[in-house]
């Protein structure tokens, strides 16, 4: 039996329902993702294999569940679920519609980084697409930044041959000098992962987060990200600081959280995002 007559079989199983329609969405890297509709409802069913993805799907339901209990709408889990090295997320249709309040956006943005805690990090390792990221607890952002987000993956470049020992040295001096760059800040819970393809407006342009790679960072990281592949109108920053101050001098040190997440791309997908790492530590060095 093929995975997409597994996830047939395990649908009925757990949803009582027989299935009108079964078609495959793109866009999925990681995994297959589906659009199923079921005789009254529909659902979106993403699969991948457990082996090696172990408990991906686990930690993205804890996430949304994270997120949600956090102020925050995500699409509902219907189930999750593992059978013959086969994983299985089913998650509530949600229609992405062309248009969104953004005012909403930052104001729900800013309820979800209200949230706080003692230290940086997670009580889990999860992923970031799919590469593990660790969530070791830190007291301060210089250090779980640097040791457990950008040195780490530099040195998983550095062996790929995709960064230079001139630019893992230009890494660590930036590194060394985070707290002259980025103010301080307590521990806030973020998306984590939060570019525009996983922001999404339901029908009353209301926004919807998916996809987290959540833990308790610094909130400006969610800001960097969305505007790294993508832009964002100005009323949705200037709603979020309404509610959360955010320095002008934001703008100056977003490249620093982008890092990050080029850092990911670079590792992932190659050499097509060197010359944008390559620019930020030019620009502070």
């Amino acid at each position: 039996m093929d995975h997409i007559e597994t996830a047939k079989k395990i649908i009925r199983e757990e949803l009582n329902s027989d299935i009108k329609k079964f078609n495959q969405l793109g866009g999925g890297s990681i995994n297959s993702v589906f659009l199923c509709e079921l005789e009254k409802y529909k659902v979106v069913v993403k699969i991948n294999n457990s082996l090696t993805f172990p408990g991906m799907f686990e930690k993205e339901k804890n996430g949304l569940l994270k997120l949600n209990q956090s102020g925050v709408r995500t699409p509902k889990v219907i189930f999750e679920k593992v059978r013959d090295n086969l994983a299985f997320l089913a998650l509530e249709y949600i229609p992405n519609r062309s248009f969104g309040n953004w005012e909403l956006f930052g104001e729900k943005l800013a309820i979800l980084h209200s949230n706080k805690n003692e230290f940086f990090g997670l009580d889990y390792d999860n992923y970031v697409g799919s590469l593990k990221q660790i969530n070791k607890n830190e007291d301060n952002w210089k250090d779980f930044y640097s040791n457990h987000r950008i040195l780490h993956l530099t040195k998983s470049a550095f062996n790929r041959e995709l960064l230079t020992k001139a630019d893992s040295k230009k890494i660590e001096k930036l590194c060394s000098k985070l707290d002259t760059y980025i103010p301080y800040t307590e521990p806030s819970l973020i998306h984590g992962d939060l570019w525009s393809g996983n922001l999404i407006f339901d029908e009353q342009g209301k926004p919807v987060f998916i996809d987290p790679s959540i833990y308790y960072g610094h909130p400006e990281m969610d800001w960097a990200m969305l505007s790294l592949f993508g832009s964002y109108p100005e009323a949705a920053m200037k709603s979020y600081r309404n509610i959360i101050p955010l320095e002008n001098s934001y703008f100056e040190r977003e490249k620093i959280y982008q890092l990050y997440p080029l850092l990911v791309h670079l590792v992932l997908f190659g050499r097509s995002y060197y010359r944008n790492i390559s620019e930020i530590l030019n620009f502070y060095s």
